[in-house]
């Protein structure tokens, strides 16, 4: 492979979308993915080889793969696995199918997705799997339930991977932001109102609270970064000759990593109540 070609999920906007621009500006061929077809559209009218892949649906990621592969010759150098949403709600009011839709697409998806290249990148004795997980993926926090349970769960499964996967060529990292200037917020907003009913829980002040956050616009939230932030360390993990398993991304991911060695569970959980 002599340019370096890298798959991205979540492309339409955020830190999809500045990854991609920032590795296509870099040299990359890049194979910028989204899960609905008007991103998609808007994705090629700016350049980009772009696909529909909906992380909730495998015969999308079947077909994904396969056309990838196909304009490629059947290489892969680098997969980002960047596409995710965050589900906001109490745990008591997150129903099996809230918890279900959250881990079809930020969990099963993305392992799906994984394990269908993998055996592309042994046979090239090279690669790079790059998971975009969180600082949630960390430590837990109040009313975010769903989402922290799957990058939990998407960081003890990269871990493994990254053991299983030695010796083979491929190298393995996780990325971990913190605030992001993005539209996930917004998105975690809708997802909120299709799946929790506020009226109807015991939660509901604090509810109050929670939806003005996800209201909150642009970088009124501290220590924000725009998405570009994490194309730095997106690049690092690959092209360095020894990349991290784990970067941090933004100021509280750092502050949380270090509290959660300092601290016990009770004075981290005095902490992280604070934020709702």
């Amino acid at each position: 492979m002599d340019q370096k070609t890298i798959l991205i999920t979540g492309c339409s906007s955020g830190i999809g979308y500045a990854v991609a621009k920032g590795l296509k500006s870099r040299g990359y061929r890049v194979f910028a993915t989204a899960r609905r077809s008007e991103d998609v559209e808007t994705l090629s009218a700016e350049g980009f080889e772009s696909f529909q892949l909906d992380l909730a649906d495998s015969a999308s990621i079947q077909h994904a793969v396969h056309a990838v592969l196909d304009r490629t010759g059947g290489t892969l150098y680098a997969l980002f696995n960047n596409g995710a949403y965050g589900q906001p709600g109490a745990v008591e009011d997150l129903s099996r199918d809230t918890l279900r839709a959250q881990f079809e697409t930020n969990l099963f998806g993305t392992v799906e997705l994984t394990n269908l290249l993998i055996p592309i990148m042994r046979k090239q004795r090279e690669g790079r799997i790059i998971q975009n997980s969180s600082l949630l993926g960390l430590v837990a926090m109040p009313y975010r339930g769903a989402y922290i349970a799957s990058k939990f769960a998407l960081e003890g499964l990269t871990h493994t991977l990254r053991m299983e996967l030695r010796g083979s060529g491929i190298e393995v990292s996780l990325i971990e932001p913190g605030p992001i200037l993005s539209k996930f917020r917004d998105n975690s907003y809708k997802m909120y109102q299709h799946y929790i009913q506020p009226d109807q829980s015991v939660h509901k002040t604090t509810y109050l609270a929670m939806e003005k956050r996800l209201l909150t616009k642009g970088a009124a939230v501290p220590f924000t970064l725009p998405s570009e932030a994490v194309l730095p360390k997106v690049i690092h993990a690959l092209e360095s000759t020894s990349p991290k398993a784990q970067y941090y991304v933004t100021f509280p991911t750092y502050l949380f990593a270090t509290l959660r060695r300092l601290l016990s569970a009770k004075w981290l959980d005095a902490v992280t109540r604070r934020f709702i």
